[in-house]
């Protein structure tokens, strides 16, 4: 009896098998190239996730906070003014005979700055006098008729009396007497017409020496707005025809307050101030009066400041626009550090014992944890969603805030009390910041200047 020994299949035969009995499965060559490209997937998601852990890793900028003087200012911009300017014009009409100053001399108070023409106001000075010596004669034409008129009065009742009341008659009596108090009336008419006259008089005389035009003070000439044989007339509103200031070497400065800064600027407080005509130079003046009445210039109100200014080289002139800074606070060596600081916030949430930036890569880990295939899934550099700009912290109190600053490579959270504030430096009233801390000011990496943004004072 012969046995058939069973031989073992080639691994062909069996694919071939396979094949056929499968009849739509894959060949051994497809398997292996799928195993080859799930293989070089992984290793590059590997890479992939190990590069964006290490480019998550933020750069911070810092600044040393450090000590020094502060100064808080207000800016505001206005005119130069004298101290004591006087528009002079005339209440007479008629046509200037003589200018005799021109602009920017001195003039002494009382001396000539121009004359009219007075040939009618003499005139009419003559007529007045004319008029009261007439008025005077009448006074004594009416004083001798009243004397007159006394005497015969006094002579008819001595008559009367010596004819035991038989002679004159009685009506002529009573017509002496009436003839009597006429005269009387008449004096007064006339001594009342003197008076009037006198007074006609000196007003032709008092517009005499108006037409003479002098300096009411000590000063300059700032302008001249008239010329010889000008005719001028008065009205309700007198002409100018000179403006006059009385000491250049003392001036003010007028320039109008914001209304969000006039709370802070107050009587005797310094400023400084610069004009066009001196680029480069610093004048010093003092604030004199701040005042309560607003101004509506184009929707924007502001309040009249007026800063007394010593000028004894007669540099500043009348009119110059200056650009004043007012020093309203200033603390010296104060600690300071920058705004930026306070608005610095970063986009972990930290826990306050400087290892903040460790929680924060495994917060991120954790949020892009999951399945092996989600980590493969293609992502943004950095390793994590971007979050949205952190919003600034509530403050304790009305000036408590917190910076942030650098130790060991990571941020460490320090409370602070902030004082005033230049817009640039703020002052750290308290708090357990030191002089030359680095307090983060910013950070280079996509987490850090996510955030980096927040607010500050």
């Amino acid at each position: 009896m012969t046995m058939n020994t069973p031989t073992n299949p080639s691994v062909e035969e069996v694919l071939k098998k396979k094949t056929s009995v499968g009849g739509k499965g894959r060949s051994w060559k497809g398997w292996l190239s799928a195993l080859v490209l799930l293989a070089v997937a992984g290793v590059a998601g590997w890479y992939y996730l190990n590069s964006s852990s290490t480019s998550a890793q933020p750069t911070y900028q810092t600044q040393a906070a450090k000590r020094g003087n502060l100064s808080v200012t207000v800016t505001a911009t206005g005119n130069l003014q004298p101290l004591n300017q006087v528009d002079i014009g005339t209440e007479l009409s008629g046509t200037v005979d003589a200018v005799l100053v021109d602009t920017n001399d001195q003039v002494k108070k009382g001396q000539e700055l121009a004359r009219l023409n007075t040939t009618q106001l003499n005139d009419t000075i003559t007529r007045m006098k004319a008029s009261l010596a007439s008025t005077e004669a009448r006074v004594k034409q009416s004083a001798a008729t009243v004397k007159e008129a006394s005497t015969n009065l006094n002579r008819l009742r001595q008559l009367n009396k010596a004819s035991g009341g038989k002679l004159p008659a009685k009506a002529e009596l009573d017509s002496a007497v009436a003839t009597l108090e006429r005269a009387q009336a008449d004096e007064a008419v006339s001594k009342t017409s003197v008076v009037s006259a006198k007074a006609e008089l000196r007003s032709a005389e008092t517009n005499l020496g108006k037409a003479i035009i002098t300096s009411p003070i000590d000063g300059v000439v700032l302008a001249r707005s008239v010329e010889p044989g000008q005719t001028v007339a008065s009205s309700l509103s007198a002409p100018t025809l000179f403006t006059l200031a009385e000491d250049l070497a003392k001036m003010e400065l007028e320039v109008g307050v914001d209304e969000a800064d006039v709370g802070q600027v107050k009587q005797g407080q310094q400023a400084e101030f610069s004009v066009d005509a001196w680029p480069g130079r610093k004048y010093p003046a003092t604030i004199t009066r701040v005042s309560l009445g607003s101004t509506l210039s184009d929707n924007v109100v502001s309040y009249l400041t007026t800063l007394a200014v010593e000028n004894a080289d007669l540099t500043l002139r009348p009119g110059m626009t200056a650009t004043a800074t007012i020093s309203t606070d200033s603390r010296e060596d104060a600690l300071l550090v920058p705004n930026t600081a306070l608005r610095f916030k970063p986009a972990f949430g930290g826990n306050g014992g400087g290892n903040g930036a460790g929680n924060g890569a495994s917060s991120g880990n954790n949020q892009a944890g999951g399945s092996f295939l989600s980590k493969l899934m293609p992502r943004p550099p950095g390793g994590r969603q971007r979050t949205q700009p952190s919003r600034p912290e509530a403050s304790v109190g009305n000036s408590e805030q917190r910076v942030w600053v650098l130790e060991e490579g990571r941020p460490r959270p320090v409370s602070v009390k902030t004082g005033i504030t230049d817009g640039k430096m703020t002052e750290i009233v308290s708090g357990d910041l030191k002089p030359d801390m680095q307090v983060i000011i910013g950070s280079s990496s996509a987490a850090g200047a996510a955030g980096n943004v927040g607010a500050g004072r």
